[in-house]
Parts: structure tokens; sequence; C-alpha cells
């Protein structure tokens, strides 16, 4: 346990400090930028410039958590649960706003129906952020200060059983409701893509792959630990416990590796993959029109008429 600690508290720094340096100005070039978003529709550009905002607010607290792993946390316990509520807040915003862009995408492609005009994007943020904030409160309350060797530490209190299972079935629950809407938005779009005979070597094939595996991959083993976490917990399992504690440090900052990911692959990738999708809303509209009908020539009067 002692070796799995120091690994995970070695992990965690250099993943931390890597995402830092790669997330950082990742989402600031998006929000100054704008790479190829101009041409997108309201709610697109929206929820693009959304996503920067909150990846940024939660690359901006890696700096504190990094400090607090390897030395130990001097910001007092107010500043603990709100720098907390703080990183689940933009967590839980950047996950419902990946999700919202694939569920857009599924509605736009494969539906063929309209996207919300520059006042209902706004309306859906503003519903956005505060579903965010109501579901990061419980993650901030369940966060104190914890003294193991000498050293003072913002971790997730056992304190309460019960708000501990709250948090940890909170986020299985966000987290594999987020990963089955995206899987099934994009493998419908998928679907849609190689219906139509000029995508098979489309860029937006590959794009699609990529944001749905990586997801997966990246997001899947924590919310597998956070199942161990409630089993340890309600079953009083020391041992499986003390390894879900460390193993939070590694596979958090693997889901932190994904909110990192996201510039490249939704921002920049948004103009290539918008010019694909148009090409495909024109070529349903046309396979969904139904043909012209025949219409048989008339033969002239002058050609049947008996006195000729």
């Amino acid at each position: 346990v002692i070796f799995l600690k120091k690994a995970a508290k070695v992990f965690f720094f250099w993943a931390c400090l890597y995402f830092f340096l790669l997330g950082f100005p990742g989402n600031i070039a998006v929000l100054i930028l704008k790479p190829n978003i101009q041409t997108l529709s309201p709610l697109s550009q929206s929820l693009m410039l959304n996503l920067a905002v909150s990846d940024l607010l939660c690359v901006l607290t890696l700096p504190f958590w990094i400090y607090d792993v390897f030395y130990s946390w001097t910001l007092g316990d107010v500043a603990c649960k709100l720098l907390t509520c703080l990183l689940f807040l933009s967590i839980f915003c950047s996950l419902l706003t990946v999700t919202l862009l694939s569920v857009q995408r599924y509605l736009v492609v494969v539906k063929q129906q309209h996207t919300l005009n520059h006042f209902g994007a706004k309306r859906l943020l503003v519903l956005l952020w505060i579903a965010s904030l109501v579901a990061s409160i419980p993650n901030g309350i369940s966060q104190n200060l914890t003294k193991e060797e000498g050293m003072t530490y913002c971790i997730l209190q056992l304190s309460s059983e019960v708000i501990v299972i709250i948090v940890l079935i909170e986020e299985i629950i966000v987290g594999f409701m987020t990963i089955f809407i995206l899987a099934f938005s994009y493998i419908s779009l998928y679907k849609k893509l190689k219906r139509a005979a000029f995508f098979h070597n489309c860029q937006t094939t590959r794009l699609v792959s990529s944001i749905t595996a990586s997801f997966f991959v990246l997001n899947f083993p924590y919310h597998i630990i956070n199942i161990l976490s409630v089993t340890a917990v309600s079953l009083h399992i020391k041992g499986l416990l003390e390894f879900c504690k460390k193993s939070r440090y590694i596979f958090g900052a693997i889901v932190l590796f994904n909110i990192s990911l996201n510039p490249l692959l939704y921002a920049f990738n948004s103009c290539n993959f918008w010019k694909c999708t148009e090409k495909l809303n024109c070529w349903a509209r046309n396979s969904a029109r139904p043909p012209p009908l025949a219409v048989k020539p008339v033969r002239s009067l002058q050609s049947t008429s008996p006195l000729r």
C-alpha cells in the first residue's frame, strides 16, 4: 500500500503537470482564436466556448492539487471545500457540455432537426451551469482536511458513510449516463455516415471514432473505481477501500487527461466535422425526396386523326 501510495503521487504529479501545460494554452487558444467555429450554428458556438471555459476552470485548479499531494494543504478547510466544489463544477459542466454536443449532432444529422438560436442557447447554458453547481455541492461538503503521516490533505472524508455513498453514486450515474448518451449519439451518426457512399474516407469518421473511444477509455476506469468504493464503504472492506483511495489519484488524473484533449477533439476539428455533416444533410434530403413521376408522352391529335 505504501508503494502504491508513492507511485500514485508521482503519477498524479507528472500527469497533472502535463495536463496543465496542455490544457491551459489549448483552452485559452480556443477562447481567443475561436478556431473554425464562426460558421457553426449559434448553439454549436455556445457549446464549444462553454466547453473551453469549463475545461479552463478545471485546469486552473490543478496547481492546488499538485501542491496538496506533495506538500501539505495550508489554505484552510473553507478553501478546501470551495476548490473541490469548483473542480467538480467544471468537470460536471464539461461532461454535460460534451453530452449536449453529441445530442445536438445526433438531432441535426440523424433526425434532421433545427438547433436553438442565440437566446435559446444562452438559456440552455444557464440551466447547464445550475445543474452542474447543484451536482458539485455534495462533493464540496464531503471534502475535509485529514492528517496523514504528519501532513494535512484535502481529501474525501469518510466520516459520514451516507454522504460518501451519495457522492460516489452521483458520479457513477452522471458518468455512465454521459458515456451511454455519447456512445449512442455517435454510433448512430457513424451508421448514418456509412450509408453515404461519399463519406468512405471522410475525416469525420475518424473524428467520431476518436471522440467515442477516448471518452470511454479515459472515463470508464474511474467509474469502476467508484463502484468498488461504494462496495468497500457499504461492506466495510478496509483493504479494498484503501486500494480505491490510492487508485482515485491515478484514474482521476486520467479523467483530467480527457479534459485536456477536448480542445483538440472538438474546437480544432469542428470545421471538418460540420462541412461533412452539411454534405450529409444534403444527401439525406435528396435521398428522402420521392422520385419524379414518369409522364407518358401524349401523341399529337394531328398524327392520330383518321382523316390524315
